[in-house]
C-alpha cells in the first residue's frame, strides 16, 4: 500500500501539517526539518496528491482566462503565449469565451461561474464594464487585463494611439492625403480601448498633417477579414478616390486588400494598405503591418499573475511597442487617384 502523508510525519517526527508545508516550500519550516521530511518522502515513495494539496492551502492550481474568441490571430497568439508560461508553472487554465461573432452585442459577463474554481483571472482584448470589473474583483483573486485594461487594473497592452499615429503617419509620408481608417464596431466605445484609442491615433496624425478626418473615410470591419472585405466595399463606394487604408488589424486589412483587386484596384499603386498585428499570414499577400509581440504579452500577463498570487504588487500598466514591417502593400500616393 502506498505511504500516505501521516507515515511520512511519523518517520519525519513531525506533524502532518509540517509536512504539506514543507513539501510546498511554504515559510516557517526551518531548513532541517524541510531536509528531513524530503528525505523522509523520497525513502517512502511518497507523492503528494494535487487535490489535497489544494485543499490544504485554498488554491486550485488554475487561472481563468476569459477571451472573446480564441480562432483570431491576436487572441489565440495571446492565450497561448499565457497557457504556457502557467503550465510551466503548474497552473492549469480555465477558458471562458464568449460568441465573438455576434454583431448585435455580447452577453454580460458573469464572474459567479469562477468562483472557487481559480486563482486568478486574465481578461483578452475585451473592454468590460465598470460592474462587471467589479464582480471579478469581487471573486477575491488577483485581476490582469491584456490589451485593454481600464478602471485602474493591471495591464499588458500596446500605446494603441500611438501605434495607429505611426501607421498613418508612413502613409502620409508617402504623399496619401485620402486615408481611411477600418476600425471595429459601432459599439466599441469604451474609454481606452484598442478602437477607440486607434481612431483617436489616426485623426491626431492627419491633423498633425493638416488633413481633415472627413467621417466618410471611417467603416467599420468588425476585426475579421470578412468585415474588413465589406467596409473596403462600402469605402470605394462612398469615397472613390481614396489611395490609402489604415485597418485596425491584419486580418481586416487583408479582407480589404480582398475587396480591392475585386474592384480592379492595384495595390499599392492605386491603395495603400497598412494593418496592425504581425499576422503570420502577412507575409503571403505582402502586408505591411504595425507587427505586435501578441503571445510575449500573453507570457508577460501569466507572470504577473502569478506574482500577484504570491504577494507581489507589479506596476500597473505595462506598455509594449510595436514595429513597422514594410512588406510592399504600401506605396506613393497615386498621381490621379484611379
Amino acid at each position: 500500500m502506498a505511504a500516505g502523508i501521516e507515515d511520512v510525519a511519523r518517520a519525519a517526527g513531525v506533524s502532518t501539517a509540517t509536512v504539506s508545508r514543507a513539501l510546498r516550500d511554504l515559510p516557517n519550516v526551518t531548513p532541517s526539518t524541510r531536509d528531513r521530511v524530503r528525505t523522509a518522502a523520497a525513502e517512502l515513495g511518497y507523492v503528494a496528491s494535487p487535490s489535497a494539496a489544494s485543499l490544504a492551502s485554498g488554491r486550485t492550481r488554475a487561472i481563468g482566462l476569459i477571451s472573446p474568441y480564441v480562432n483570431r490571430w491576436y487572441f489565440s497568439n495571446v492565450i497561448e503565449g499565457a497557457e504556457r508560461t502557467l503550465r510551466s508553472q503548474g497552473f492549469d487554465v480555465l477558458l471562458y469565451t464568449f460568441d465573438g461573432r455576434r454583431r448585435d452585442g455580447r452577453p454580460r459577463l458573469d464572474a459567479g461561474v469562477l468562483r472557487r474554481r481559480v486563482d486568478g483571472v486574465l481578461v483578452v482584448g475585451l473592454p468590460l464594464g465598470e460592474d462587471e470589473i467589479g464582480g471579478l474583483l469581487a471573486l477575491g483573486h488577483p485581476l490582469v487585463c491584456i490589451g485593454w485594461g481600464g478602471y485602474g487594473q493591471v495591464t499588458v497592452r500596446l500605446d494603441d494611439r500611438a501605434t495607429a499615429r505611426a501607421a498613418t503617419q508612413h502613409l502620409v509620408s508617402l504623399g496619401h492625403r485620402r486615408i481611411a481608417h477600418i476600425t471595429g464596431a459601432p459599439d466599441d466605445d469604451a474609454p481606452s480601448s484598442p478602437p477607440v484609442e486607434r481612431a483617436a491615433g489616426w485623426r491626431q496624425a492627419l491633423a498633425d498633417a493638416g488633413i481633415v478626418a472627413d467621417p466618410a473615410l471611417e467603416a467599420y470591419g468588425h476585426f475579421d477579414v470578412e468585415g474588413g472585405r465589406e467596409s473596403m466595399r462600402d469605402l470605394l463606394a462612398r469615397v472613390p478616390d481614396v489611395t490609402a487604408v489604415f485597418a485596425s488589424s491584419d486580418e481586416m486589412a487583408m479582407g480589404a486588400i480582398l475587396a480591392l483587386r475585386e474592384a480592379g484596384r492595384r495595390v499599392p499603386d492605386d491603395v495603400s494598405v497598412i494593418g496592425v498585428d504581425g499576422h503570420d499570414l502577412g507575409e503571403l499577400v505582402g502586408l505591411t503591418t504595425m507587427a505586435q509581440p501578441a503571445a510575449m504579452q500573453g507570457a508577460m500577463a501569466a507572470r504577473l499573475v502569478l506574482d500577484m498570487i504570491d504577494g507581489r504588487s507589479p506596476e500597473r500598466t505595462t506598455v509594449v511597442g510595436t514595429v513597422l514591417v514594410d512588406r510592399g502593400s504600401t506605396g506613393p500616393a497615386p498621381a490621379r487617384p484611379a
